[in-house]
């Protein structure tokens, strides 16, 4: 299992609680960055705040001229406070499901008292693509299988046959019936129409690709 550590973002910006809106908009557009965490001088992350909080207390056309009443105002005001945060050594998938839970778009990574990172839903989609090689060129074949022990050998056995390296295995449940599941490998080659034919032929239920001239009814 991976850690956040491993792809946390390192270099954090972040703002004390008596830094403004402008600087918070400044900072967001010279880093190209959504998400700040607000931090005192102990160190210690007090809140956060996101681009989408800053759009939220804006007007809806933002104007050049930022020396207007609602860009001074201090980032304490209209921070998230207190927010939740992660340690390094968390497992990816524990910050994704809080993440997920709690319906924000960020997590300060803090050790020691002290902020020694970031991580975005962006971060963590990003990861699940690299995991599961789809962002190389490759292919997916879903097998709908009987969940019963071996079955996950005896399909690797059809790839490991037609020497195709395999990326990524992800396995979900069957929406048609609890006692299938949903097989989904990502197989480093373009045309993968030889091994769906020799799954087939070990009586392999082959969902997709649904390729002209294999019936996969």
């Amino acid at each position: 299992m991976m850690i956040i550590e491993e792809i946390m973002n390192k270099d954090v910006h972040s703002l004390a609680p008596t830094n403004t809106v402008k600087d918070a908009i400044v900072l967001m557009r010279e880093k190209k960055i959504r998400h700040i965490p607000i931090v005192e001088q102990t160190g210690k992350v007090v809140g956060i705040i996101t681009a989408h909080d800053l759009k939220n207390i804006l007007p809806s056309t933002i104007k050049s001229d930022l020396n207007l009443t609602t860009y001074e105002t201090p980032l304490e005001n209209i921070m998230v406070k207190n927010p939740l945060i992660g340690h390094p050594l968390d497992f990816i998938e524990e910050v994704a499901l809080t993440l997920y839970d709690s319906k924000i778009s960020s997590l300060p990574i803090v050790t020691g008292g002290r902020l020694v990172g970031i991580v975005t839903t962006t971060d963590l989609l990003y990861t699940y693509i690299e995991l599961t090689g789809a962002n190389k060129p490759s292919s997916k074949i879903d097998i709908r299988v009987t969940d019963k022990p071996g079955i996950l050998s005896d399909i690797t056995e059809v790839f490991k046959m037609h020497h195709a390296n395999v990326l990524s295995v992800l396995v979900y449940p069957s929406t048609k019936d609890e006692e299938s599941k949903i097989v989904s490998v990502r197989v480093q080659i373009i045309n993968p129409l030889s091994i769906i034919e020799d799954l087939r032929k070990q009586g392999f239920d082959v969902l997709w690709p649904n390729l002209p001239g294999v019936d996969l009814s």
